[in-house]
C-alpha cells in the first residue's frame, strides 16, 4: 500500500503533463493486447495448417493440398490457395511466384497493422515527459522571482520535483513500450518469414512435379520412338 501511495503522490506531483503520458500508456497497452492476441492466433493457425499441408505437399498431391486449404482462413492457407489456383493453369514458375507474392503483399499490412504505432507512442511519451520537465522548470523560476527569499527554497524544490516526476514517468512509460514494440516486431517478422518459407516450399514442390511430368513424357516419347 505504501508503494502505491508513493506512486500516487508522485503522479499528482508531476503536474498536468502526467495525464497525457498516462493516456499514451493506456493506448499502448490496448494496442499491445490486441496485436499480441492477433499475432498469436495467426501463428497458431499457420502452424496447425502447415502441419497438415507439409506432409501432403512433399508427396506432390496438390489436390489434397487444395482440399486442406479451401476452407482454411489462415494466412498461410491464403497464400497457398493463390498458388494452387494457378497450379494447373500456367506452367511458368515465375507466374505462380508473382501471384503468391501479390497475396503476401495483401497479408503483410494486416500482420504489421498498428505495431509501428508503438514506437511513435514511446517517442511521444518521452517528449511529453521532457515537455513536463521544461514546464516544471519554467514554473520554478517564475515562482522564485516574485516571492520572499524565505519561501524560494520550498517553491523551487516543489517545482523541480514536478519536473523530475514528469521526466521519470515519461521514461517509465516509454521504455516498456519500446521493449514490447521490439517483441511484437519479432513475432511479425517470424510470421512473414513463415509465409515466404511456405511459398518457397510450394514452388519447389511444383517445380519437382513439373520436372517429373516432363521426364515421364520424355520417356514415353523415347519408348514410342524405339517401338517405331
Amino acid at each position: 500500500m505504501e508503494f502505491l501511495s508513493s506512486i500516487a503522490k508522485s503522479f499528482v506531483a508531476g503536474g498536468a503533463f502526467m495525464y497525457p503520458i498516462l493516456f499514451v500508456g493506456a493506448v499502448a497497452i490496448a494496442i499491445t493486447i490486441e496485436r499480441y492476441i492477433t499475432l498469436a492466433k495467426m501463428s497458431s493457425r499457420n502452424q496447425r495448417t502447415w502441419s497438415k499441408v507439409e506432409p501432403v505437399l512433399t508427396t506432390g498431391d496438390f489436390d489434397k493440398v487444395r482440399e486442406l486449404t479451401s476452407k482454411d482462413d489462415s494466412p498461410i492457407a491464403r497464400v497457398l490457395s493463390m498458388g494452387l489456383a494457378l497450379e494447373g493453369a500456367v506452367r511458368r514458375r515465375d507466374d505462380v511466384e508473382k501471384a503468391m507474392q501479390e497475396s503476401m503483399i495483401e497479408l503483410v499490412p494486416q500482420i504489421e497493422k498498428r505495431t509501428h504505432y508503438l514506437a511513435t507512442l514511446a517517442n511521444v511519451a518521452t517528449l511529453l515527459g521532457l515537455l513536463g520537465t521544461v514546464s516544471g522548470l519554467i514554473h520554478a523560476f517564475a515562482a522564485v522571482a516574485t516571492v520572499n527569499p524565505a519561501e524560494k527554497a520550498n517553491l523551487l524544490s516543489a517545482s523541480i520535483s514536478e519536473a523530475m516526476n514528469c521526466t521519470a514517468f515519461g521514461l517509465v512509460t516509454a521504455v516498456p513500450i519500446l521493449v514490447v514494440h521490439a517483441f511484437l516486431q519479432s513475432k511479425t517478422i517470424r510470421l512473414n518469414d513463415g509465409l515466404e518459407a511456405a511459398a518457397i516450399r510450394f514452388l519447389n514442390a511444383l517445380a519437382a512435379r513439373q520436372a517429373a511430368r516432363a521426364q515421364s513424357r520424355l520417356e514415353l516419347v523415347q519408348k514410342a520412338q524405339s517401338v517405331a
